[in-house]
């Protein structure tokens, strides 16, 4: 290397070209914002880089655990629990058990960009994961994510991971684990510990700072839980049902062949056309089955399932009790009493065109010489019979006469 003295033994003085060469790089560094964060202002999460193998005592396979970092702006109070994976669940989980170990919640979240938080990362408008909206809609928090590759956005929780695994990972690093409760229970003495523990260049203690500075700060809890919802897309049948999971739930007729939003929970099964809810059902694991609501089925739909014996008779006894006699003779004379419900039907139109008089009188013509049909019923009222007197029952009484001596005279 041109003008540079040799060193000893031949070799060449590396130091001073170096910390000339670092002295040029950082002269062009940019200048660092301080930031100060308000009380009760924010919290950034996000998940260490580092995680802790679990053992399975059954098949002695190793899975890894990872590790939730959370910490308060103003105080830096910090929060770390294990996960068995990062999949949104335990995202979400991470969220609500952090904000319960605050006692409170921070007006503004500040997350990486990581899939199962934020959809579509972008500067301006970052499009968040609809699950993850509902958590700070449900907690009255905000949330706001960092800059795609700009650590410093979350410096506080980039210095939170740094110190979760230097003094807690590491303090652990001897110990074999088999379940990430364990982990979590080896974690909790030493996150109070670390939160102890008096700060280095400050006066006070992460756990003093929170108790005077911030904790007062925070917004309250809510007062229910929130229940996490997986959302998908799912079109609706021309049944007017959804399959979700193996069951089948009903929508608005009106919405056959259309695609909309559901969103499962626990308990509940929900679906949306364009923002607005238009079902809900309670969640149920029997497969093949189906969950309806009346409402959802059309009025011809909702008028033919209501043709039962009981109904139908119902219905009938508006005309007269001829008319039920009618209709239970028809009745019981089908194998099965669907077979029926048609001309049950018919019979009550009948009735809407002749009144209940005529057709009560034609029913009782009908009954008397056993013809119970609606074919019977419709000839008797256009042909107007049901006017006459009815014949007398065969056979005629005989009159009282003298020479009529009967069948005791010959016993």
């Amino acid at each position: 290397m041109a003008g540079i003295p040799p060193g000893p033994a031949g070799g060449v003085w590396l130091q001073p070209l170096f910390c000339e060469l670092y002295q040029r790089w950082a002269d062009k560094l940019e200048p660092v914002l301080r930031q100060v964060h308000a009380p009760g202002e924010k919290m950034f999460v996000d998940w260490a880089g580092q995680t802790v193998p679990i053992h399975d005592a059954q098949d002695g396979s190793v899975s890894a655990a990872h590790l939730f970092v959370a910490v308060l702006g103003a105080s830096n109070k910090t929060y770390v629990e294990a996960f068995a994976n990062e999949q949104l669940s335990s995202w979400i989980s991470a969220h609500c058990h952090a904000w319960t170990f605050f006692q409170g919640v921070s007006r503004v979240t500040v997350p990486d960009n990581l899939k199962t938080g934020v959809v579509r990362a972008c500067r301006y408008e970052p499009l968040l994961h609809r699950s993850y909206q509902e958590l700070a809609e449900h907690y009255g928090t905000v949330i706001v994510p960092a800059r795609v590759k700009k650590p410093r956005d979350k410096a506080k929780v980039e210095g939170g991971v740094l110190i979760a695994e230097r003094q807690l990972l590491a303090a652990l690093r001897d110990q074999c684990f088999f379940h990430v409760l364990e982990l979590n229970r080896a974690l909790a003495p030493l996150l109070t510990k670390l939160n102890d523990q008096p700060f280095q260049k400050l006066e006070g203690s992460r756990n003093s700072w929170f108790d005077t500075l911030e904790r007062g700060h925070l917004l309250p809890l809510p007062t229910s839980p929130f229940a996490l919802g997986t959302w998908f897309r799912a079109k609706v049948n021309i049944d007017y049902h959804v399959a979700v999971e193996n069951h089948f739930y009903s929508a608005p007729y009106q919405l056959i062949h259309q695609q909309l939003d559901v969103r499962l929970t626990d308990q509940t099964v929900e679906l949306f056309a364009q923002g607005k809810r238009v079902a809900a059902h309670p969640r149920s694991a029997l497969p093949g089955r189906a969950t309806t609501l009346e409402q959802h089925r059309p009025k011809s739909h909702q008028k033919h399932l209501q043709w039962t014996p009981s109904r139908i008779r119902e219905w009938v006894g508006i005309m007269g009790p001829e008319c039920v006699q009618v209709v239970d003779q028809i009745l019981a004379e089908r194998p099965h009493p669907e077979q029926g419900y048609r001309s049950a039907l018919g019979i009550i139109r009948l009735g809407k065109f002749v009144g209940p008089q005529r057709l009560a009188a034609a029913c009782r013509r009908a009954l008397h010489f056993g013809t119970c049909s609606y074919a019977s019923l419709k000839s008797i009222l256009e042909n107007h019979p049901d006017a006459q007197l009815l014949e007398p029952e065969l056979p005629l009484p005989s009159p009282a006469h003298e020479n009529l001596r009967g069948s005791p005279y010959y016993a």
